[in-house]
């Protein structure tokens, strides 16, 4: 029986943000299919019990800890990752995010820049250092840019965010362009409303039911429903696939205006 396309048996991974949430869920995806995975984020010691609950579980786990603003952070976290895991990363999971929470006119510089430096910088710093590497040995690689159904629509009090996060969908498809000929594929994954921890209160109050009925599912998205669309892109299932952004949001960017 031939093995299946979707495993990832001696690839090894980066994922940003990986401290909880959807970061933290998509290593344990990467890691049941056979990837050692790499867990990224700014403080370490967050990382710590996550790392041993995966590798009690029978998995390949490490932790490195990264600025995905700064460049130097990441010059650095690349590399001991390819320390901790022998060799070079050839699967990219470029999930550091933040959302800001004020409308336009309020937005100030400084939230400005956090945002856009996180979601777009970040992920460009990233990408360019795994890609760097992965060009130098001549070896193929997957890029993921998690992207948001708000970089092809947009929401109130979000404005960096859009901007981010539409901003990242179009680098995905230049990257894709510029590194094809390199053999690495770089695509997006754009979520709907998926609940993690962070978001569960707000959408049991009012405000997040009335968003939630916008939705045409009617529900949420649940974390395990992602999983499918990223080891399509992350697996040779998804070989001949790059500059795609596969949006995963019940219909919601189908809805009415």
């Amino acid at each position: 029986m031939s093995a299946s396309p979707f495993q990832l048996e001696g690839r090894r991974a980066l994922i940003t943000g990986a401290s909880g949430g959807l970061g933290l869920h998509f290593a344990g995806v990467l890691a049941r299919v056979g990837a050692e995975v790499v867990l990224a984020a700014r403080r370490v010691d967050m990382l710590a019990a996550e790392v041993s609950r995966l590798r009690a579980s029978g998995v390949r786990a490490h932790a490195v800890a990264l600025d995905v603003t700064r460049s130097e952070s990441v010059q650095a976290a690349v590399a001991e990752a390819e320390a901790l895991t022998g060799g070079v990363l050839d699967v990219l999971v470029n999930n550091a995010g933040v959302s800001g929470e004020h409308f336009f006119l309020e937005v100030e510089e400084a939230e400005w820049d956090s945002v856009v430096d996180t979601n777009l910088k970040g992920a460009y710093l990233v990408a360019r250092a795994v890609a760097r590497r992965l060009v130098e040995r001549g070896t193929p690689g997957s890029i993921i840019n998690i992207a948001s159904i708000l970089g092809l629509r947009v929401g109130g009090a979000v404005s960096p965010y859009c901007a981010s996060k539409a901003g990242l969908i179009h680098l995905t498809k230049a990257m894709a362009f510029e590194l094809a000929r390199h053999k690495i594929r770089v695509n997006a994954l754009a979520p709907g409303y998926i609940e993690t921890d962070f978001n569960r209160e707000f959408f049991a109050r009012e405000a997040g039911q009335k968003l939630v009925a916008r939705i045409p599912f009617r529900r949420l998205g649940h974390m395990r429903e992602l999983d499918g669309p990223l080891l399509l892109l992350a697996s040779e299932a998804g070989s001949y696939m790059s500059g795609s952004v596969l949006e995963v949001d019940g219909a919601h960017l189908c809805s009415t205006l």
